[in-house]
């Protein structure tokens, strides 16, 4: 079975394409045949003027266009697109869906904050690992980041914050904000077993692959205050060029690291897991789990 996957979020919209086959054991195995990144930056107008502007609308249109005529030659048999942050906060998001609808037939669902943190969950990587911690999944997007605890084999916790990395480029980012979570950490999840971070998103696997740790091995807190450090002087040219990176990832990994940074802290948190997992991989389990039971 191929499934597939579409997340539109503030910074950047993905299609997510997986082949689903259940082994001897009917337990599912997932195999990726095609990730698809589109920056279309939606943050950058909704945040700023509360819509979505002409041109951003064009390019969403047009990436849903390719998206479809992908899953068509891919033949996929199910997917499920969502849209977070950005779209939720626009005054013409409801126009652009309509519109896709439309041009592209793809219906596009608006999800909340709290359904971002459950996608993130959906991954279940915590499970597997050892229960005398608690795991803290930490999503940063450009529009807001998503909390969700887990703790003896149960979720705990779960809350979306309007703090993301296009909003602090932004300038919108209240300090408000900053206390809100800081207070949640400390009052909701912090103090209960020993924590340890799943980072998830697209600037944690960045750094997690610059920081050339093996996968499954955690990257300390120290080293993302030192690649912080480091990279917050610098121009975005600068950093395009010293750590390889387009222009579109180099304004947002410093706004990302000091959201990491900051949740580590509050939650004196020493390490780090970056499983590459993220909401299209959550929206595919979910999906998959979802035509399972109508069986």
């Amino acid at each position: 079975m191929r499934l597939a996957a579409i997340d539109i979020g503030s910074n950047a919209a993905r299609l997510l394409i997986n082949e689903v086959v259940e082994n001897e054991n009917g337990q599912a195995e997932f195999t990726k045949l095609n990730l698809l990144r589109v920056p279309l930056r939606l943050g950058m107008d909704v945040f700023k003027i509360g819509e979505i502007g002409p041109e951003r609308e064009k390019m969403v249109i047009r990436s849903m266009k390719v998206f479809h005529d992908l899953m068509e030659i891919y033949n996929v048999e199910h997917y499920r697109a969502c849209a977070t942050s950005a779209m939720r906060d626009a005054k013409n998001g409801k126009h652009i869906i309509d519109t896709v609808k439309k041009e592209a037939n793809i219906n596009i669902e608006i999800i909340s904050g709290d359904e971002e943190a459950t996608l993130i969950y959906e991954n279940h990587v915590a499970e597997n690992m050892d229960h005398n911690f608690g795991y803290l999944y930490i999503d940063v997007g450009g529009g807001s980041t998503e909390l969700t605890y887990y703790e003896n084999k149960k979720l705990k916790y779960k809350k979306s914050f309007n703090i993301g990395t296009i909003r602090i480029l932004n300038n919108l980012v209240k300090e408000e904000s900053w206390e809100e979570m800081r207070s949640e950490i400390k009052n909701e999840i912090f103090g209960k077993k020993p924590i340890v971070a799943i980072g998830s998103g697209g600037n944690i696997n960045k750094i997690f692959s610059m920081s050339k740790t093996k996968d499954g091995k955690p990257m300390s807190a120290n080293l993302l205050k030192t690649y912080y450090k480091e990279a917050a002087p610098l121009s975005i040219q600068e950093r395009m060029i010293k750590y390889n990176v387009r222009e579109d990832r180099a304004d947002v990994m410093v706004p990302a690291l000091e959201i990491f940074n900051k949740i580590m802290l509050w939650g004196e948190i020493k390490q780090i897991y970056v499983p590459k997992i993220s909401v299209a991989d959550g929206l595919i389990h979910s999906l998959y789990n979802k035509i399972k039971k109508k069986r």
